[in-house]
This record gives C-alpha cells, structure tokens and sequence, in this order.
C-alpha cells in the first residue's frame, strides 16, 4: 500500500512537470510570433497571438490548482515542496511571458498602416533572438534539472540590459530627426521593453531552478545594466 502511494506521488510530481514544460513551449512560441508579427508587419499572426495567450492562462491556472492539490493531498517535504514550489513560481513567470508576447502583438497591430523601416525593427529584433535563446536554454535546463545551465542565463541578463539600454537611446535619436518616426518608434520602445521583461521573466526561471536543485536561494545581486531611465533627451523646439 505505502509503495502504491509513492508511485502515485511521483505521478503526480511527473505530471506537474511536464505541464510545466508544456506550459514553458507555448509561451516561447507567443513570443517568437510576436516578434515575427513585427518585424514582418503580419497582423493575421499578431492576432494568433493574442487569442493563444488564452490558453497559457488557463495552463497556469492549471498548474497551480494542481499543485495546492498535491500539497493538501500529499503533505510533501523538502525535495518533493520544492518541486512544487518551483512549478507554481515558473508556472507565474511563463504566464507573465505570454502576457508580454500578447502586448507585442497588440502592438503590431497598432502599426498597421505605417511606415514601417525595417532599420528602425532590427535592433528589437535582434534583442528578441537573444532573449529566445536565454528562455529556450532556462525551459531545457528546468527539463533537465541542469543548475549550470540556468545559472549561465542568470548571468547574462545584463546583456539584454545593455542592448535595451543603447536601442532605447537609439530610437530616442531617431524620434528626435524626424517627428515622422515618433509614433513608430514609441510602438516599438514598448516592445523592446516588453523583451527585456520577458528576459528578465526567464532569469527568475534560472533563480527558481537554482533553488530547486540546491535547496538555496541565490543571495547575489542579480546583474541588471539597464540605464535608460538615467537618459536624458532634450527635443528640440
């Protein structure tokens, strides 16, 4: 009987993950279209977008009712309440990726009709492949439970704050040249902030990831270089 109820246990332990991992490839495939939504100007696939992140939601929702469900079934302790723990909070961070996927889209949407300069999107763009490459290899480590790999993209996230950092200032220069660019632009600073969300989303993955394999909350200062907020802008008159 005891055997039967710790197999049914790691059922329930496997099955929470592996939502979680289903959950993790949904929001990485919002944000990806998003992205190509805009540097394409596909408003079709912006509007897949938005009516995907539905069911992202409703995983989460899942997720959690799952896990309160395991804890009050199962009274689990150390190793087993920190996988639960680590799905609940990964779980809350993919719901805010999709979330942010969605507000690019929306953007995309707001665009259409617009001159749309492809050199104005390349820096979002090639900020958003960085960010794609930070969440891939967070959702393989959570996978794989590889602690390693998480703390590698826990380390770069002040790469993506420095490419925020001077794309800001950029597009600020262009808004300054030609009151043309302005409501372009402005569309697009949104979406290069949601991407920076969205990496710094896929660092708190790598933190929960540390804390599911070691038992240990990460007490380092986490690595932020974003600078826009000290930018100042004097437009001319």
């Amino acid at each position: 009987m005891t055997e039967h109820i710790v197999s049914s246990f790691d059922t329930d332990l496997k099955e929470l993950g592996r939502s979680v991992v289903e959950m993790g490839g949904q929001s990485e495939r919002l944000v990806a279209d998003s992205v190509q939504a805009l540097v394409k100007r596909d408003s079709e696939l912006a509007q897949k977008v938005i009516v995907l992140d539905g069911p992202v939601d409703l995983l989460q929702r899942e997720i959690e009712e799952k896990a309160v469900l395991i804890i009050a079934r199962r009274q689990p302790l150390a190793g087993d309440l920190r996988e639960i723990v680590a799905a609940m909070r990964i779980a809350n961070d993919l719901e805010r990726i999709g979330d942010l996927a969605k507000n690019t889209a929306k953007r995309v949407l707001a665009l259409t009709g617009e001159f749309h300069p492809q050199k104005l999107v390349r820096g979002v763009e090639h900020m958003s492949n960085i960010v794609l490459e930070q969440l891939k290899v967070v959702l393989d480590a959570y996978a794989t439970r590889d602690e390693v790999r998480a703390l590698e993209v826990w380390q770069r996230d002040g790469e993506v704050d420095v490419l925020y950092t001077s794309l800001f200032r950029e597009l600020l220069t262009y808004m300054m040249e030609d009151p043309r660019n302005i409501s372009l632009c402005t569309h697009l600073l949104f979406c290069a902030k949601n991407i920076e969300r969205i990496g710094d989303h896929a660092t708190n993955v790598a933190e929960t990831i540390h804390y599911l394999v070691t038992g240990q909350l990460l007490t380092e200062e986490r690595p932020k270089q974003d600078t826009s907020s000290l930018t100042s802008v004097a437009f001319p008159a």
